[in-house]
């Protein structure tokens, strides 16, 4: 063979292992096929996110819903005849058991003389960006949403005061008249204060779901916080029938600001609301590398697994006779978020449900709470 020939040949297998290696290192799929749409190549990346199959419609059918997306054959094989780019956003693709939503693009791929010779799918996941989007515009609209509670709540304050004012004289009058206390006039006005105290209990939910809070400097040892949240739903739990028990030990780390206590307030009211006959509500605390996991279990009703995270939203509540505001929890969520952690919910193995808050804490924080118990 000649000389020339043996270095263009050479020249030819190094630039496509550089193109191979430069496709590994793409951070998105890329799959190549031929005219009649049969697989030529695919970089790892595209691997592990399709199941690669030898005919690449098959591919990208397999799972997809074809009612949403339609018949991958036809599109592809539009494609090569137009020459035109098809490009799908938010695609939900099951692969492995895991589902993940992709931007799709299908191109036509020509050889030297212009022709086309066959086509070419990129591939990019983008959950986790849609997630991000997702959760910017939530945001976006529970900060609308919250100015507007916050201004429909404070026009409110002062009407419903003035009712329940004018019910107390109303009620004060009739006992003057020597009407006794089991009369319908005064079970009517009963229910109606109970009815605005009711209403005056979700507008100040409101006012705290809508106000912005920042965290306060001082620092507080997360066991001394529980306890105090504890002792505040001690006598509701004594009432209930329910026992609640504390199994961490002491010291543990310190963060810093008072909003964990009304976390953990709502969560053990939460929990023992959900035991209607007695119980147990067990908290427990332990740290891991650089988090402090404190776990409020209880032994009630658990949780709907169809509801899933959206528990957490603003206004979904699963209290009956229309008890919950749905706001508890959301903010719970809110305020662990701005700590730079993580309000989980599942239910338990046996009975009931776990709710997991994750905060980061700094392991100094740990050493310090040691040396001043000393």
């Amino acid at each position: 063979m000649h000389e020339d020939v043996k270095q263009g040949i050479l020249a030819k297998e190094v630039k496509n292992q550089k193109a191979d290696s430069i496709l590994e290192l793409l951070p998105i799929g890329v799959v190549v096929f031929n005219s009649e749409l049969q697989l030529q190549s695919a970089n790892q990346y595209a691997l592990e996110t399709i199941a690669i199959q030898l005919n690449v419609d098959a591919a990208l059918a397999s799972g997809t819903n074809e009612n949403i997306w339609g018949d991958w054959q036809s599109i592809l094989k539009q494609v090569l005849t137009t020459g035109k780019t098809r490009r799908f956003d938010n695609v939900s693709y099951s692969f492995a058991g895991r589902e993940a939503l992709l931007q799709i693009t299908c191109l036509a791929k020509k050889d030297s003389n212009g022709m086309v010779d066959g086509g070419i799918i990129l591939l990019e996941n983008i959950t986790e960006k849609a997630t991000i989007q997702k959760h910017f515009a939530q945001n976006e609209r529970l900060a609308a949403l919250g100015k507007l509670a916050s201004k429909v709540a404070h026009e409110l304050n002062n009407p419903i005061d003035g009712v329940l004012r004018y019910i107390n004289l109303a009620k004060r009058i009739i006992n003057e008249q020597g009407l006794p206390s089991s009369a319908k006039p005064v079970e009517y006005l009963d229910n109606a204060s109970d009815g605005l105290k009711r209403m005056i209990g979700i507008i100040t939910e409101l006012l705290e779901f809508s106000r912005t809070r920042h965290l306060t400097s001082e620092d507080t040892a997360i066991d001394k916080i529980i306890d105090e949240a504890v002792k505040f739903n001690e006598p509701k739990a004594l009432l209930a029938s329910i026992n609640i028990e504390k199994q961490y030990t002491t010291p543990l780390p310190k963060v810093k600001g008072g909003n964990l206590f009304q976390v953990f307030c709502n969560l053990i009211k939460n929990a023992i609301e959900a035991m209607t006959d007695g119980g147990k509500i067990i908290i427990t605390c332990n740290v891991q590398d650089n988090s402090a996991i404190i776990k409020f279990r209880d032994n009630g009703e658990g949780i709907d697994p169809a509801a899933g995270d959206t528990i957490f939203e603003p206004f979904f509540s699963t209290k009956k006779g229309g008890k919950g505001t749905g706001l508890g929890l959301a903010i719970c969520r809110d305020i662990i978020e701005k700590y730079g952690g993580k309000i989980t919910a599942e239910n338990a193995p046996d009975k009931g449900s776990i709710f997991t808050v994750n905060l980061p804490i700094n392991k100094s924080e740990i050493r310090i709470s040691k040396s001043e118990t000393n």
